[in-house]
């Protein structure tokens, strides 16, 4: 199918709603000072079609509207919206492709988290916020070069071997958080900045003291299985 109309209303429906939920949630990416200009972008997948919608190309957030969300399909390509979706497209397919759990993404250069990726660190376990959240450490993926699918590639592939994470610090660019819409996305997302300026100013102090293997995941099990309500 060439174009949105060439699809069931129930997918176009969902289009429009979705359209509406990735403009705001970027606003989001402002408020807890996770991107600057014109960086970053979120997406969200389609439980009705394999199609996704996605930030325009290099437009300020400030311009951002429902109507300028771009739909791609699952290669990338453009389906719907008057912009060029967003540079890194092709990695959010690649990503939705591999990991047909995830249904949110968003990819940000925030300060703290990128500054751990550009040391190629992994951000050590060492509060229960990040045992809670993360599972464990926040790991760094390898470099790629952006305009391709293999900063998804390199995003799935780090996520393999750190299935509790949903984050990954891509090395020398930033990190891309998943969830299972945008805004558990989105949530990731600042949570992974909040916890990479922590444990970076902890070290200013000195030794960060990780949690135990047997205590993370006392912490994770009680945060997904506990805490909030049910």
């Amino acid at each position: 199918m060439s174009s949105l109309s060439d699809y069931p209303v129930e997918v176009q429906t969902e289009v429009k709603q979705l359209r509406e939920t990735v403009a705001k949630l970027h606003a989001q990416l402002l408020r807890w000072n996770l991107v600057v200009w014109t960086a970053g972008n979120v997406s969200q997948r389609l439980r009705s079609a394999d199609l996704m919608v996605i930030k325009p190309s290099g437009v300020r957030y400030e311009y951002l509207t429902p109507e300028s969300m771009v739909v791609t399909d699952l290669q990338g390509n453009p389906i719907d919206g008057a912009e060029s979706p967003s540079s890194d497209t092709a990695s959010h397919a690649y990503i939705y492709r591999h990991m047909p759990e995830v249904h949110g993404i968003v990819h940000t250069h925030s300060t703290y988290a990128t500054a751990w990726a550009a040391t190629g660190r992994n951000i050590p376990c060492s509060l229960t916020m990040m045992g809670d959240e993360f599972g464990g450490q926040i790991p760094v993926g390898p470099f790629r070069l952006i305009g391709s699918e293999a900063i998804g590639e390199g995003v799935v592939q780090t996520l393999q071997q750190y299935p509790q994470s949903p984050a990954v610090l891509m090395r020398n660019h930033g990190p891309f958080t998943i969830g299972s819409d945008a805004e558990d996305a989105v949530k990731a997302a600042a949570m992974t900045e909040e916890v990479a300026h922590t444990v970076w100013a902890a070290e200013q102090l000195g030794d960060v003291i990780e949690i135990s293997p047997e205590d993370i995941g006392r912490l994770n099990d009680r945060y997904r299985n506990v805490y909030g309500q049910h």
